[in-house]
């Protein structure tokens, strides 16, 4: 289990000292904690104490990221639901939590564990047991899923357009 990081300790400090409510804010796939920084700053304003962990191994930057996309590859949902519990257990309060996509899925496991006081889960990934999923979703992640060169391995997404043929392989 990956042990809580220097930033999410001082975001765990800092929640304790203000004495206020925390919201935790959970990361969906192929993001990182910064993503929420605008919601994290819009809330602090707010008087609510933000935390954005990590996922287990998550790189400090989007570059570092890029740079080793395997990094974010073969996370389990139980290890990263474990490691956001062990953030929110350092904490003296009960928090909300707010997940996005597969944030949504962990900030609903983490709910389901009595962990939060309220929880947002926004556009959840879905869990075991839903099947239908609607086209767009298929189209877009079919050549993903559908080429056995990339089980197991994390896929950089980026702004432009991308085009991949099943038999291509992978960077």
């Amino acid at each position: 289990m990956a042990s809580i990081s220097e930033r999410e300790s001082r975001e765990i400090e800092a929640a304790n000292a203000s004495g206020t409510t925390p919201v935790v804010f959970i990361h969906g796939l192929w993001l990182l904690p910064s993503s929420w920084a605008n919601w994290a700053d819009f809330f602090k304003q707010a008087g609510y104490a933000p935390l954005t962990p990590d996922w287990p191994d998550d790189p400090e930057t989007v570059e570092e990221a890029r740079a080793n996309p395997d990094v974010l590859a073969k996370k389990t949902l139980k290890q990263v639901a474990d490691h956001t519990a062990d953030v929110i257990g350092k904490l003296e309060k009960k928090p909300a939590v707010m997940g996005h996509s597969t944030g949504g899925l962990f900030a609903q496991m983490l709910a389901g564990r009595g962990l939060s006081a309220a929880t947002v889960a926004i556009d959840p990934g879905v869990f075991r047991g839903v099947l239908p999923l609607p086209l767009s979703t298929l189209k877009a992640s079919g050549p993903f899923l559908l080429n056995p060169r990339y089980r197991g391995r994390a896929i950089t997404l980026t702004l432009r357009p991308v085009q991949i043929r099943l038999d291509e392989r992978p960077r």
